[in-house]
């Protein structure tokens, strides 16, 4: 369906992920089950840090603040990819996607910007043990992180106004599952001249710089760490930052990839199973990679149960 101009658009057609129509229900059963392990793992930990005071420091701050960001962040795309999936006309109204494309935007720059904030956490805690509190005072994390949602409430904002002044005369058919800038850029039939300039400008802000700060920040404790003659905690060491690591490469590198770095090469199905990966597994895995092999979440969670456990056998 070709549409004149933007005027005219009343909706843009999703076409969801590639796949077979006999495979449909097995992958929205996975999904489905991915989103709900995600909603529940970010909300426990939320949880846990609220009721806990053990858990009332800064990195914890931040983890509280990055599990609402990863909750918001699949919730932008995983339930209208599985209404989609289930509907015969996966559409999505005009202002609903950039309703979409910006809160993608926050919780995804928001993400970055808190990742950041946790490598240099753990990097004071690491290198600077003793002025640790003092780095890290109340204050100053309770800036960082208004900081970040500053910012990032700015960025997105700037992209979906400089995308609302677009005009769209090609087809109105999304080959996504949810209203990514980079797809609704090629369907602009008006200049994106500054649209492109501000992705390329902002980009560098809030993916190559993070990215580099947070290499550079366990770069640094790895160097700290190998300076203990201890092997146990070096190995220890080594198997968190790694884990760390793999996350977060995982996050910008499919970032980068996509649109910093696009390949002409890259077919539609690669994009989306690259998009896929941050937009849905990189949510799943945090809680389970920052929070939930840790020994104080695990504390907490013994702790609180213990507690709920006495007040009901006390009951009765």
């Amino acid at each position: 369906m070709k549409m004149e101009n933007r005027s005219t658009i009343s909706e843009f057609l999703l076409l969801g992920l590639p796949i077979e129509p006999d495979q449909q229900d097995l992958f929205y059963a996975l999904f489905l089950a991915m989103y709900v392990t995600t909603v529940l793992g970010n909300l426990l930990i939320i949880v846990l840090i609220y009721l806990d005071s053990h858990l009332h420091t800064p990195m914890y701050l931040f983890l509280s603040n990055l599990s609402f960001s990863d909750l918001c962040f699949s919730s932008v795309t995983i339930p209208k990819l599985l209404q989609n999936m289930q509907s015969q006309v996966p559409s999505i109204p005009y202002a609903g996607c950039l309703a979409q494309m910006y809160f993608f935007l926050l919780f995804a720059d928001l993400e970055s910007f808190l990742l950041v904030a946790m490598a240099y956490d753990r990097y004071v805690a690491i290198c600077f043990p003793l002025h640790y509190t003092t780095i890290m005072s109340p204050r100053r994390c309770l800036t960082l992180v208004a900081l970040s949602w500053v910012l990032t409430t700015f960025i997105s904002l700037l992209h979906t106004l400089l995308m609302a002044r677009l005009s769209f005369c090609a087809d109105n058919v999304i080959p996504h599952f949810f209203c990514d800038m980079s797809a609704l850029l090629k369907l602009a039939c008006s200049d994106i001249q500054i649209n492109e300039m501000m992705i390329f400008i902002l980009g560098g802000l809030v993916i190559i710089v993070p990215f580099l700060l947070i290499f550079s920040s366990y770069a640094r404790i790895v160097s700290s760490i190998l300076k203990v003659p201890s092997v146990r905690v070096v190995r220890k060491a080594f198997s968190t930052c790694g884990s760390h690591l793999s996350v977060v490469s995982l996050f910008y590198g499919t970032i980068i990839g996509l649109y910093l770095c696009p390949s002409a090469n890259n077919s539609t199905v690669k994009e989306t199973v690259m998009a896929v990966m941050y937009t849905v597994v990189t949510p799943l895995l945090n809680p389970f990679i920052y929070s939930l092999r840790n020994q104080d979440i695990k504390g907490a969670l013994q702790r609180i149960f213990a507690k709920w456990t006495n007040r009901f056998s006390l009951r009765h």
